[in-house]
């Protein structure tokens, strides 16, 4: 699921964690079009709803059993921040999501994409303790997305009767597929496959362009590294699938080939270990992580290092949700990590 790190993952296991232009791209490239809106009464459909409309029963197999969508979903619950992600790109505003702000300020992303919507805010249930199956019941809805969640394996006999319930075929899936892969099997259930290559071919453009705009990227090496409660973690190892910084051009440091995902620990006895053309570093645990920025910036190795010397280290922001959505991309925090990140790597590069 190109994930850099899992525990950025918000406060409910169910959770995944997620351009001004490229967003209005995105939602454009779905047409504005949202299941609410097709025509009724006397008006003669879209020969797209038609179709859309013609696509359905769909039977779609998961990892419990199958799951029938009888016809084209107008009402979508969601049982995590990754799915609610996944509706909105796709032009739906949902009956009820999670609270994953916990009644803080939604992302700017998110709020983006409710604005060009015309949704003021979402109905949330409360999931401190997991999914809340009588709030998903009370909205009746035509169907449940699932795709991005941790607790199918508890959910699904609870959310089944409810709607039928979209989700991965594997239960190894929550953690592997790729945000297009969910994003096509969701689409696919409301009726939306074309929407959803859309959405994709929008935040493919949006990094490409971002590329094309920063060529000094390419082929620069760099570190990401992650500091957790516990440890430093070593996030760019050599077998982690190649995320936003490899899309934008950057590669690994030969380094990278020590570390991998149950071997990434970085000693501050081993702080040359992350030396980079450009190192980039996240404290998303703030004053429970290891140690401040303050604490890493004033360690003499650290100091010592080409990368800091040079002035080609940055910090990726956790505080405005950049770093969990680096974390965690999905279809609608895609094309906004590129529009965040791209200024910070760029300053990176170039000794700012």
């Amino acid at each position: 699921m190109n994930r850099l790190a899992r525990p950025f993952a918000r406060r409910s296991t169910a959770r995944t964690l997620v351009a001004a232009a490229a967003c209005a791209a995105l939602l454009a490239g779905c047409g504005g079009k949202d299941d609410k809106g097709e025509k009724t009464g006397g008006d003669k459909p879209s020969a797209g709803a038609s179709a859309a409309e013609a696509a359905f029963p769909v039977t779609l197999t998961n990892a419990w059993g199958k799951t029938e969508v009888a016809k084209k979903p107008l009402k979508v619950a969601t049982v995590s921040d990754g799915d609610t992600d996944i509706a909105l790109a796709l032009g739906i505003v949902p009956v009820i999501t999670p609270d994953a702000e916990d009644g803080g300020p939604v992302p700017e992303y998110k709020q983006r994409a409710l604005t060009k919507l015309g949704a003021g805010k979402l109905k949330t249930y409360d999931d401190t303790d997991g999914t809340d199956y009588e709030a998903i019941a009370a909205e009746a809805p035509d169907v449940i997305l699932g795709m991005n969640t941790w607790s199918m394996d508890t959910d699904y006999a609870k959310l089944s009767p409810i709607a039928p319930v979209v989700t991965f075929t594997d239960k190894a899936h929550s953690d592997t597929l790729t945000w297009q892969e969910r994003l096509k099997t969701a689409a696919k259930a409301l009726g939306l496959s074309a929407e959803a290559e859309k959405v994709i071919a929008a935040n493919e453009k949006a990094t490409a362009d971002a590329a094309a705009a920063h060529p000094e990227f390419k082929g620069k090496t760099y570190t990401y590294a992650v500091v957790h409660p516990e440890q430093i973690t070593f996030m760019s190892y050599a077998d982690q699938d190649p995320g936003v910084f490899e899309q934008l051009g950057f590669k690994k440091t030969d380094k990278a080939k020590n570390y991998k995902a149950d071997k990434n620990a970085v000693s501050l006895e081993n702080l040359d270990e992350l030396e980079a053309d450009v190192l980039l570093m996240t404290y998303p645990f703030g004053d429970n992580g290891l140690l401040s920025a303050k604490e890493l910036e004033s360690n003499k190795l650290f100091q010592s290092l080409q990368v800091v010397k040079g002035k080609h280290y940055a910090v990726i922001p956790s505080e405005n949700t950049l770093s969990s959505a680096v974390a965690y991309p999905d279809a609608l925090s895609a094309p906004w990590i590129v529009e965040k990140l791209t200024p910070i790597l760029a300053g990176a590069v170039a000794g700012k």
